[in-house]
């Protein structure tokens, strides 16, 4: 069968714009054709009008804890709630994510990430489960976040590798604090294992998060939250993200983390091609107020807003999509370009740009269906409808 969306409004491929074109998805679940609708090929299948809507490569969150009463890496459950979260998140119109796992001791992690791998390799029903992110247990205390310090650890080489073991290939992004004893050994270790490593919750100064940067690190954790700051004199960790000159730095635009004349300083030092948009979602995403559960500590949120009772940030408790349109009312960003910041953006810094991020022949037919106001309508993975309003 071959499925053909056409009349879209605008197709934003995120390279180009394509006014009133058409999309094609072959049977292999692959696109067979992006361009005007006057020169689509005749198609077997059923056609798909979208009503003047936007046609949208596929979001991918590339840091979620969870979201819908889920939260990742609970042992025993993780099959169960990854394939819940995963039918449920393809309604916000992402068609593709990692999930950020921790656990309290090396033990408990190595079984959650086996459990991770296991349900991957069985695949999920709604979004594509695209691999693990361990988010620890390396950081600096110092700047823990919301995490429970119990659950911190330093660097050690011989862990790293059993987390690799354990994750069977699918330990795609490691967040890892470079001024640990150890952590550049690591570092070392999970990026020639293919593993994208990545800056964050470090209290490192501005020689050390450069070095680290021009090094092993080719990924921020969430900007400006859980890492040193800048100041004129000691330029911090923020400061050796905007003067490098090739990282990738991922951006909460939730509208509680960051501030919009912050999201513009980083935009414009790294341009729309470096920023890659994340939710940092919990467990309360989707779900009305009240206390959760996050990374071993009791969350509270209050109109949406997730905080430890110290009053700390908690994670956020929004949508990609939410995401993708705050940061073009806040911060100024044409939409096409804040797409790009959730879709390409994100499957560049894993290594997966071959097959998602963009609308174009050859490539996953991810695709994501909205209004001008970013409301989601049709979601689409490799070429299955998994949800549609």
């Amino acid at each position: 069968m071959v499925t053909r969306l056409f009349n879209a409004g605008m197709i934003v491929t995120p390279t180009e714009r394509i006014v009133h074109g058409t999309v094609v998805v072959g049977d292999d679940g692959r696109i067979a054709y992006v361009g005007p609708e006057a020169k689509a090929p005749r198609v077997e299948g059923p056609g798909l009008d979208l009503c003047g809507r936007w046609l949208l490569p596929g979001l991918t969150d590339i840091h979620v804890h969870g979201g819908n009463g889920v939260s990742f890496g609970i042992p025993g459950q993780v099959a169960r709630d990854l394939a819940l979260y995963s039918a449920w998140v393809a309604r916000t119109g992402v068609t593709g994510f990692l999930c950020s796992v921790a656990a309290p001791d090396a033990e408990m992690l190595i079984h959650v990430v086996e459990e991770c791998a296991a349900a991957l390799d069985a695949g999920l029903p709604g979004a594509e489960g695209l691999g693990i992110h361990l988010e620890g247990p390396f950081l600096n205390p110092a700047k823990k976040g919301a995490f429970n310090v119990a659950w911190l650890r330093q660097p050690k080489v011989a862990e790293a590798d059993d987390l690799l073991r354990a994750g069977r290939g699918w330990v795609r992004q490691m967040t890892l604090a470079p001024e640990l004893a150890g952590a550049q050994q690591v570092a070392a270790r999970m990026r020639a294992a293919g593993v994208v490593v990545s800056l964050g919750h470090t209290d490192s100064d501005y020689e050390l998060a450069s070095a680290a940067l021009r090094g092993d690190f080719t990924h921020v954790t969430h900007t400006f939250n859980a890492q040193r700051g800048f100041g004129q004199r000691e330029p911090g960790v923020f400061g050796a993200i905007l003067t490098s000159d090739s990282v990738t730095a991922e951006l909460i635009a939730d509208g509680v983390h960051v501030h919009p004349g912050a999201m513009r300083v980083l935009l414009r030092c790294l341009g729309t091609d470096r920023v890659v948009l994340i939710t940092d979602a919990m467990a309360a995403a989707g779900l009305s107020d009240g206390e959760y559960n996050l990374v071993g500590n009791t969350v509270t949120v209050q109109n949406g807003r997730a905080t430890l009772p110290d009053g700390t940030l908690a994670g956020s408790t929004v949508a990609l999509s939410e995401c993708v349109r705050n940061l073009s009312r806040q911060a100024g960003v044409p939409m096409p370009e804040a797409v790009k910041m959730a879709s390409l953006n994100p499957a560049q810094a894993m290594g997966l740009a071959n097959r998602l991020g963009s609308i174009a022949v050859g490539r996953d037919a991810s695709l994501t269906v909205v209004d001008r106001e970013m409301a989601v309508w049709l979601t689409m993975v490799k070429g299955k409808v998994v949800y549609s309003k």
